[in-house]
C-alpha cells in the first residue's frame, strides 16, 4: 500500500522530473510572481508549452494562480516541497544508521 507522503511525493517528483518545469519553477521562487507572457520570455518554449508545464506545476500544488485582468498570475508554493524534504530526511536517516553500523562493524574489525 502506498502511503499518502509517498503518494505526494511521486506527484512532485514527476513534476519536477521535467527541466522546463524546474526552470520555471525555481525562476518563480528567484524572481517572485509572474505573467505567463513574463515566463515564456526567456524560457525557450512557446507560450502554449510554457501554460501547459504552469499546469503540470498547478496540478502538483507547487504554483498557485490568479486571473488580474486579461493575464494570468503565477507564484511559487515552496511550502509545497515538503514531502519531498520529508523523503529525503526519511532517507537520510537510514543511510545515517547504515554507515554508523559500518563504522562500527569497522572497527571491530581492526
Amino acid at each position: 500500500m502506498v502511503s499518502a507522503m509517498a503518494n505526494a511525493a511521486d506527484n512532485l517528483f514527476k513534476a519536477l522530473a521535467d527541466p522546463t518545469r524546474r526552470a520555471l519553477f525555481e525562476r518563480l521562487i528567484r524572481d517572485g510572481g509572474q505573467t505567463v507572457h513574463a515566463l515564456t520570455e526567456g524560457a525557450g518554449v512557446s507560450q502554449p508549452m510554457v501554460s501547459k508545464h504552469l499546469s503540470a506545476l498547478k496540478r502538483a500544488r507547487l504554483v498557485r494562480n490568479r486571473r488580474k485582468g486579461r493575464e494570468m498570475h503565477y507564484q511559487a508554493r515552496p511550502e509545497a516541497l515538503a514531502p519531498l524534504v520529508d523523503w529525503i530526511g526519511h532517507y537520510g536517516a537510514f543511510w545515517h544508521d547504515r554507515f554508523d553500523r559500518l563504522e562500527d562493524l569497522l572497527k571491530r574489525m581492526d
